[in-house]
């Protein structure tokens, strides 16, 4: 058999379910190969006898764990799960019995006295009851826990919660009360396109579909048709509003140019001949005087 979990592997050993039921006879209900593992349904009253024959005849040393589950529709709604492993054969077989609220099992303390803590588990998480233990509370609720919170029955939310008050410095218990509702989630991505509406989404209206483009006759030449043509009778009207308007009335005034400011200035005054100069004692024999203006 192709096992496709991650459990361990054991040995497996052909022809063990024949000798299973021919060892427990009519205690055994059915026998069967599960997911790689043994499996076997057994009478509740027959627990007791059917777990010490395999722990002395098949060598199923050790109690590895007791759980629980529940099946409302059942008439006998509880089932007790025991595992056995067996050390020196390298395999494990499972064991189940079926209860109701008010059929005891017959403990198993009597044989593995760790299973004590093992019922105690069970009868806190659905209420089984484990006739012959004698130390049978609760193991992993409060104090006066109401209920047994693996039920499919029980309230996700609990009865009541319990907070520490400073008022009356001490523990108390109060109903529940829930900041929101529930909530289911399917994390399914939306990105990779739900099969649904997401929720909020049926709150937002579809947008209306667009109108369809109309055709339009192409714009000929000639001046836009206006009702009243805007002009300009006067240089104060600037068409840019008050503003502006009143800045180009005011009177302006005259410029000069950087034209007019480079050309040439006026002509001057006429200036008399500059006198000669004196000659001087070395210069006799010299040249005559100096011409006029030099």
């Amino acid at each position: 058999m192709t096992v496709l979990h991650s459990a361990p592997r054991f040995a497996a050993e052909d022809g063990l379910l024949d000798r299973l039921a021919a060892a427990l006879g009519d205690q055994l209900v059915a026998a069967r190969e599960e997911y790689g593992e043994t499996v076997l349904d057994v009478q509740r009253e027959a627990i007791v006898s059917v777990l010490t024959t395999l722990r002395d005849r098949f060598e199923y040393q050790q109690l590895m764990e007791i759980a629980g589950a529940d099946y409302p529709a059942r008439a006998e709604r509880f089932e007790v799960v025991y595992m056995l492993l067996s050390v020196t054969r390298n395999h494990r077989v499972i064991v189940k019995v079926r209860a109701a609220e008010n059929t005891p099992v017959p403990t198993v303390t009597t044989i593995w006295p760790n299973a004590g803590w093992l019922e105690r588990e069970v009868f806190d998480m659905y209420g089984v009851l484990f006739s012959g233990n004698t130390d049978l509370r609760r193991i992993l609720t409060d104090y006066g826990f109401e209920g047994h919170p693996f039920r499919k029955d029980f309230p996700l939310t609990g009865y009541v919660e319990l907070r520490y008050s400073e008022e009356d410095k001490r523990v108390v218990y109060e109903p529940v009360k829930l900041a929101q509702d529930l909530r289911t989630f399917d994390f399914m991505s939306p990105w990779e396109g739900a099969d649904y509406v997401l929720p909020g989404d049926e709150k937002a209206a579809p947008p209306p579909p667009a109108p369809a483009p109309v055709a339009t006759a192409p714009v000929t030449g000639g001046a836009p048709k206006v009702d009243t043509p805007k002009t300009t009778d006067t240089p104060a009207a600037t068409g840019a509003g008050e503003k502006a308007d009143a800045e180009a009335a005011k009177p302006k005034r005259a410029r000069t140019t950087k034209a007019a400011a480079a050309a040439a200035p006026d002509a001057t005054e006429a200036r008399p001949a500059r006198k000669p100069r004196a000659r001087k004692a070395g210069d006799e024999g010299g040249a005559g005087p100096a011409p006029e203006g030099s």
